[in-house]
């Protein structure tokens, strides 16, 4: 026993124990930000820093208060680094333990529902219960995206009207009729038939030996006719 502590100290004058920072203090090395009002600029517009301001807070509860502001920014840095190079992993497993929390959230407070007493007690779980459930859904949606994408469509042209649509996706649009287009008959022609009869029943027939019922009716003296 004699012998073990003079190593030990002898380590510990080797090494001695660092002396322990502010954990909520940031340290920024990089030259540029060396001015405080860009320092403050860059801080405040930096989505990782504001994320891990923000979670610290929520960590403490779980972890303590002794987790390193510079060191979990670095590890939130080396994360979304990854996700920008494709690596999907990190947040796969994210989703996925989220949707297990979530589960448990929905078993527990559906549980506690029914075991209440009261009527406003059961709602009010049941209601959590299933607030719980629609996240929980919606978070397996997302890793089923992550790993299935929809295929996407990509539309070049698109007519739209009230009745019904038609997408042209560079094929020539269908010809019309020629003879439709072609029509010789103006518009405010009257139709006749074969024999030459007027159609349009508004018109006023030619007087004619072909139409004697329109020829010209001579005088005739009426008291004359009476006599007679």
């Amino acid at each position: 026993m004699a012998t073990r502590r003079p190593v030990k100290a002898a380590k510990q004058a080797a090494n001695p124990p660092t002396a322990k920072g502010n954990p909520d203090r940031l340290e920024i090395t990089d030259p540029r930000f060396v001015d405080p009002v860009k320092r403050g600029a860059m801080l405040a517009s930096s989505p990782l820093v504001r994320g891990a301001v923000a979670s610290l807070k929520y960590s403490e509860v779980i972890f303590g208060a002794d987790t390193d502001l510079t060191a979990y920014l670095a590890e939130l840095r080396a994360r979304a680094d990854a996700v920008q190079r494709g690596r999907m992993k990190g947040l796969e497993t994210m989703l996925v333990t989220q949707a297990n929390t979530l589960d448990m959230m929905f078993n527990h407070l559906a549980r506690k529902a029914a075991f209440s007493e009261y009527l406003n007690q059961m709602q009010a779980h049941l209601s959590l219960a299933l607030k719980a459930q629609a996240q929980c859904r919606a978070t397996v949606e997302a890793i089923a995206e992550i790993r299935n994408p929809r295929p996407v469509a990509f539309v070049k042209q698109a007519n739209i009207a009230n009745g019904p649509q038609q997408v042209n996706n560079g094929s020539a649009p269908p010809q019309s009729r020629a003879h439709a287009e072609e029509s010789t008959k103006p518009t405010n022609e009257l139709l006749t038939d074969d024999h030459g009869t007027t159609l349009d029943r508004g018109t006023e027939g030619q007087a004619g030996r072909g139409n004697p019922a329109l020829e010209t009716v001579g005088k005739r003296n009426g008291a004359a006719h009476r006599g007679g």
